[in-house]
């Protein structure tokens, strides 16, 4: 891709979060009707209204969609360059007043997550990035953090798979752990050195990561799947089983850590689905 044509990318992803903080800062949380997807997956008319104000800002001719408030269209598998899309990802936490949800907008070159805005407006954060431009935290420039040692890291876990035990795993290890919302905005924050790692247990959507992904790597960090150190996107099946991303000179520490212990989860466990299967909980339990 061009430098031209990433500088419209990005153009295109900042216009598209300036527009949806305006859209949503007309939705008072506690007073925004929630409606229910299949499970306990909310969604609101923020989501919705979001939602087709980014497709109408960022879709081109000749460009794919993929997000989490509208109906998958498999004519994207023929798209080269698709948008990865989470109008508001921590819907639940948007609703409850907690500041740990975001705007998540990311950008797939043949296959690649290669550029990637995310938004947090409770928090007014704005993160955007490109694998050709690096990252930007509220217009600064910034990198993954460069720490080599777990020991006193900053971890950022899943709040509800902490909330099921499921991290009792990591409680007796040498870094921290810091419960949160959003998937999109925990990879936004290690991107911009704000945290040393985050990792999930659970899958995830590829709208949810899409974004986070690129700002990582764009931002020198490493972000790969437990089993697997390549990542590709605008799949079929569009769900990620698992995901860490940390800085690059933590990398080969975690990733032999969680190795170690996931492996022990599997022989422990009757199956290694809860771990790795296709099919993620419902959202509330995320």
């Amino acid at each position: 891709m061009t430098s031209t044509s990433i500088s419209d990318i990005l153009g295109r992803i900042r216009d598209a979060l300036e527009a949806a903080v305006s859209v949503i800062s007309r939705f008072t949380p506690a007073e925004t009707k929630v409606d229910f997807k299949l499970g306990d997956d909310p969604v609101t008319e923020a989501d919705r209204t979001t939602n087709g104000l980014l497709r109408d800002v960022l879709v081109r001719d000749g460009e794919g969609w993929l997000s989490e408030e509208t109906a998958d269209d498999l004519k994207r598998l023929k798209k080269t360059r698709v948008w990865a899309v989470d109008p508001i990802d921590g819907t639940r936490e948007f609703v409850a007043g907690i500041p740990e949800w975001c705007v998540s907008v990311g950008f797939i070159d043949n296959g690649q997550a290669i550029a990637g805005g995310i938004c947090n407006p409770a928090t007014r954060e704005t993160f955007i990035g490109s694998l050709e431009t690096g990252v930007t935290y509220n217009g600064k420039e910034v990198y993954a953090r460069r720490g080599e040692t777990l020991s006193g890291a900053t971890v950022l876990a899943s709040r509800s798979e902490v909330k099921r035990g499921e991290w009792e795993q990591f409680r007796n290890g040498p870094f921290a752990i810091r419960p949160m919302g959003s998937i999109a905005y925990k990879l936004a924050l290690v991107a911009a050195g704000l945290a040393d790692a985050t990792w999930t247990l659970t899958p995830k959507h590829e709208w949810d990561v899409v974004a986070g992904v690129a700002l990582v790597k764009a931002a020198g960090g490493l972000v790969q799947k437990f089993e697997n150190p390549l990542l590709s996107f605008n799949n079929r099946q569009c769900l990620v089983p698992n995901l860490w991303a940390s800085g690059p000179c933590l990398a080969r520490k975690l990733s032999s850590y969680l190795t170690r212990h996931t492996e022990r989860q599997c022989k422990t466990a009757k199956s290694c689905e809860p771990l790795l299967g296709e099919s993620p909980p419902p959202f509330g339990q995320r």
